[in-house]
């Protein structure tokens, strides 16, 4: 019988691309479904957000500016990578949420699937919300997809990891850059995943990771004039849901509002395309000889 002690696990935020503690110091305790302490999870404040968003803005703008299908391969080895930690995070998960582990394997596998599912979608997006547009008058004029800026995420609550990575992997794909908070009661699948997210090529900024009280934090992110958009899915009271879209309206936040899902559907496009912008280009076409004909 050894009589060595186990080492725990010292879970952190995720911010920037490095794995600060919170400034505050505080953490909050992580317990399974029967109620039994699994680890101390960070307690973000309102600072720990503002420094995520100012790292989120810094590599908004190298993030967007790589090629879509450079996404796309990075997205593809974030599930690389994933698969080779599948039993941590089926650990993970079964203790947080309750599950057998048959069923915690199968939404990691779901997981898995929807980050190679979003990595396709990155270099095909703009073919279905962008293209030439019929007009009158001698001009080409295109629409193109661009993405939004920097997206606040709150994340499912109960859905610790699929849900998660269901509302991350679409802002990601489409070059905005991610401050998510982290389900309330089921932190650790989404702290952990910033372990994989920050050896998988992904730069550092594009997706930053806290853990907290959503009440706490949520709010300056919403009202912060330097966030373009936020998703709530995770909002659970509508009475917070509404505090935030108001607070949002102070510099026109794109908001996708809080709503039932199934997490293990089909997602669809409507997450791919909520947080893109629409750029429109005019061209004067040319003429050539007395024709009339143009280019």
């Amino acid at each position: 019988m050894s009589d060595r002690l186990s080492v725990f696990k010292t879970y952190k935020l995720y911010v920037g691309g490095k794995f600060p503690r919170s400034e505050s110091g505080r953490v909050y305790e992580v317990t399974d479904s029967k109620d039994n302490w699994l680890a101390n999870a960070p307690l973000s404040s309102r600072k720990d957000a503002r420094d995520a968003v100012v790292a989120a803005r810094k590599a908004q703008a190298g993030w967007a500016g790589k090629t879509a299908y450079l996404r796309g391969q990075i997205l593809y080895r974030v599930a690389e990578m994933l698969e080779g930690r599948k039993e941590q995070f089926v650990r993970e998960i079964a203790e947080a949420e309750g599950l057998s582990k048959s069923k915690a394997a199968a939404v990691v596998d779901a997981a898995i699937d929807r980050w190679v599912w979003y990595a396709g979608w990155t270099d095909k997006v703009a073919q279905i919300v962008g293209g030439g547009n019929p007009v009158a008058g001698p001009f080409f004029n295109l629409s193109s997809p661009e993405p939004t800026g920097v997206v606040t995420v709150v994340a499912p609550r109960k859905s610790s990891f699929l849900g998660l990575v269901s509302v991350i992997a679409p802002v990601i794909a489409t070059g905005n850059t991610a401050v998510v908070i982290a389900s309330e009661d089921f932190p650790l699948p989404a702290l952990s995943l910033g372990e994989v997210l920050a050896t998988s090529d992904l730069p550092g900024g594009v997706v930053n990771i806290l853990s907290g009280r959503t009440a706490e934090i949520a709010p300056s992110l919403a009202a912060h004039q330097d966030v373009n958009a936020i998703d709530l899915a995770g909002v659970e009271d509508a009475v917070l849901a509404k505090e935030l879209e108001a607070a949002a309206a102070d510099n026109l936040k794109r908001v996708v509002r809080p709503q039932p899902v199934d997490w293990s559907a089909d997602p669809g496009t409507h997450r791919l395309t909520a947080f893109l912008e629409t750029k429109t280009v005019w061209h004067p076409t040319g003429s050539l000889g007395a024709s009339g004909s143009a280019y």
